[in-house]
């Protein structure tokens, strides 16, 4: 007896392998998707993190600033508290625990790039001087990058409006909003701190001795 062969036409081979083909590419896409869909949710995640930590830097610092002179023998007595559109200066504190602590000198300003974006920076240095400072450099850190816009506000409680810069002031406004837009136009509300020490009858003077 002849053993009767059997097996695969070859029309059923390739609608079998069409299938195959159609399968894979739907799994795929699919494990593209889910890729894409986690990768926007971490970048989300980050942004939610990095604005968490600029809310708080502000919230930590300007809560706990400090109405205080400086006195240096060769400039002009100035309050401490300097501000404009772009820029800000004010004494604070750093914890016990902190690398740096004690009263900090602290400078955020604006830089911007040449491709439209910017970074906030933060400069700060020892408000007192002390011999472990050695000659009080200047440290530099950045608080946030990719940003399109910052701006800076002043309440002033006397007039009653908010003022673009404060300077040549002896006292501290009673309030202070940042503004900050980035380059993805993500939703940003402006953030507003009340000055607990408002008043130039809490002002002191201090003399850096530089």
């Amino acid at each position: 007896m002849r053993r009767r062969l059997v097996g695969f036409t070859l029309l059923e081979v390739l609608l079998a392998m069409s299938l195959m083909s159609l399968m894979m590419v739907l799994l795929f896409a699919s494990l593209r998707t889910s890729a894409e869909s986690w990768s926007r949710g971490e970048q989300k995640i980050a942004l939610s993190n990095e604005k968490a930590v600029v809310y708080q830097f502000f919230k930590r610092h300007l809560l706990a600033t400090r109405p205080l002179w400086i006195e240096r023998p060769d400039e002009p007595r100035r309050f401490a508290m300097q501000g404009e559109r772009e820029s800000l200066q004010f004494v604070s504190v750093f914890p016990a625990s902190a690398g740096r602590k004690g009263l900090q000198l602290f400078r955020v300003v604006f830089k911007a790039e040449g491709n439209g974006a910017g970074t906030i920076m933060v400069m700060l240095r020892p408000f007192y001087q002390t011999e472990d400072d050695g000659e009080m450099q200047e440290q530099e850190e950045t608080l946030i990058e990719n940003v399109s816009s910052f701006r800076v506000g002043y309440f002033d409680g006397e007039e009653k409006n908010w003022l673009e810069n404060w300077q040549d002031k002896d006292s501290l406004p009673v309030l202070i909003k940042i503004t900050i837009e980035l380059q993805d136009n993500s939703d940003w509300p402006a953030m507003i701190f009340p000055l607990k020490l408002a008043g130039a009858d809490s002002a002191q003077a201090v003399d850096l001795g530089l």
